[in-house]
């Protein structure tokens, strides 16, 4: 067995499975040139990333990498996910992880500086 179980989740296997059949329905679509069939391929191969998707944000698939041996069963569930997994675009684009504390207060600080057209404006009115 390998070190790590990358691919042995519920959110793979369920995507792949889904994805497979949308394969072989876009793949029957083509042969028989038939654009409904074609049609449904691509919204089955869609769906399967949607819902691979949402199993993975719902804790259902893991970050890459090497895991403690008690999280390799395919039906251990990240527990982690909430705080979005580093370097995972799921997680990203779902709006987790790679945020830091750090970042916010420098922002604010920006902001709250005035802008210095405005600030030679307030300086000239003073002097009148």
């Amino acid at each position: 067995m390998s070190q790590y179980d990358e691919g042995h989740t519920v959110a793979g296997w369920t995507g792949t499975g889904i994805a497979t059949v949308g394969s072989a329905v876009l793949g029957a679509g083509t042969c028989v040139v038939s654009a409904p069939l074609i049609v449904g391929g691509l919204g089955i191969l869609a769906g399967s990333v949607l819902v691979t998707w949402a199993l993975h944000l719902s804790g259902w698939g893991k970050p890459s990498g090497p895991r403690p041996r008690g999280q390799w069963p395919m039906g251990v569930r990240d527990l982690t996910v909430r705080a979005g997994h580093p370097d995972c675009w799921g997680c990203r684009l779902a709006g987790r992880g790679r945020r830091t504390a750090a970042a916010a207060p420098e922002a604010l600080a920006v902001v709250s500086e005035p802008e210095p057209a405005v600030a030679v404006a307030e300086a000239g009115s003073a002097g009148r």
